[in-house]
């Protein structure tokens, strides 16, 4: 542990900003994950679950949890899966 006190500032400071950005991620994961399995799955809901998870990603790159360039990919990719 730090023995100055803006040291042990941070540490709190990272600990909250870590914890909040693994949510986010975890979050963005999950939704490309369940539109993944609808579209393998031919589901009804497969259009909506596409909106999430484009959504999702877009928040990520805008939080600065993903760069542009993976954000643009993981779209690219999640459009040509509903397109088959």
């Amino acid at each position: 542990m730090p023995q100055i006190k803006s040291a042990m500032k941070r540490v709190r400071q990272s600990e909250k900003i870590n914890e909040r950005k693994s949510a986010q991620r975890s979050a963005m994961r999950s939704a490309i994950k369940k539109f993944e399995k609808a579209a393998a799955n031919n589901d009804p809901q497969t259009q909506d679950l596409y909106k999430q998870a484009t959504r999702a990603i877009d928040m990520g790159k805008t939080k600065g949890l993903i760069k542009q360039n993976k954000a643009a990919r993981d779209k690219s990719r999640l459009a040509s899966k509903i397109s088959k």
